[in-house]
């Protein structure tokens, strides 16, 4: 999962995650992530996720879009960059990923383990005989 971090403006502090692609933010209602700030049009740009090239920032035509505080027209994103359209800050990354529990799999690990040893011991005796 992408996620951006908002740094400036009415949002600052606050992580928006992408969960599906393509991403189009703007102050646009109809947009995955609104802005309403000063400099961010209805459609400001498009995120979009490409398996041979990676994550695209594609900007509206004539929007301005600052990357590492370059103009983007059609940019590659690494983790880490920062992002600028109108007044609002942002930094991309890449999400934090999450462990799932691995509870069952230990239990039926030691319950395989106690299942073994007792087959060992019981084999054993049997042969003691």
């Amino acid at each position: 999962m992408v996620q951006l971090q908002i740094l400036s403006g009415k949002q600052a502090g606050t992580r928006w995650g992408a969960r599906r692609f393509p991403v189009r933010i703007g102050r646009s209602t109809a947009n995955d992530l609104q802005l309403e700030e000063n400099g961010v049009w209805d459609e400001h740009l498009e995120l979009t996720l490409d398996p041979a090239q990676g994550l695209l920032l594609t900007p509206r035509p004539g929007a301005l879009v600052t990357v590492n505080r370059q103009a983007a027209q059609a940019i590659r994103l690494c983790n880490g960059d920062s992002i600028e359209i109108g007044s609002v800050q942002m930094r991309f990354w890449l999400a934090e990923t999450r462990q799932r529990g691995l509870r069952i799999r230990e239990w039926f690990v030691w319950t395989l383990v106690a299942v073994i040893s007792f087959g060992e011991v019981t084999l054993i005796y049997w042969l003691l005989k």
